[in-house]
């Protein structure tokens, strides 16, 4: 799963990760998923020049893997820090929030 924030207008990316998921999360996000897919990438900060330091970075080889959605939906990730670069590292998902609208997800130190 790839993720972000919004910073004004802009979907800005941060990181992604493969961690937090059992096979009931799974099937669950892969129907939410369903009608949300996208022909362009939404994240105004990618291709990235390289992968960086920790793998976070999202380099144009690497998104031809991606599909990508309509940042519609919320997700709520554990990680441990912020990167030099604005990434998170050791990112986790916890499950989505229904409380909060996409556009309203702003970075939080």
């Amino acid at each position: 799963m790839v993720f972000g924030y919004y910073r004004g207008a802009d979907l800005i990316y941060v990181a992604r990760t493969r961690n937090g998921f059992t096979p009931a999360s799974r099937e669950h996000l892969y129907r939410r998923f369903r009608g949300l897919e996208l022909a362009d990438c939404p994240f105004v900060n990618l291709p990235e020049a390289k992968s960086g330091r920790w793998g976070q970075g999202l380099t144009a080889e690497k998104m031809k893997e991606c599909r990508w959605l309509k940042p519609q939906l919320v997700g709520q990730f554990e990680y441990v820090e912020w990167t030099p670069d604005d990434h998170l590292r050791h990112s986790r998902f916890i499950g989505l929030r229904e409380d909060k609208n996409a556009r309203e997800v702003r970075r939080e130190n």
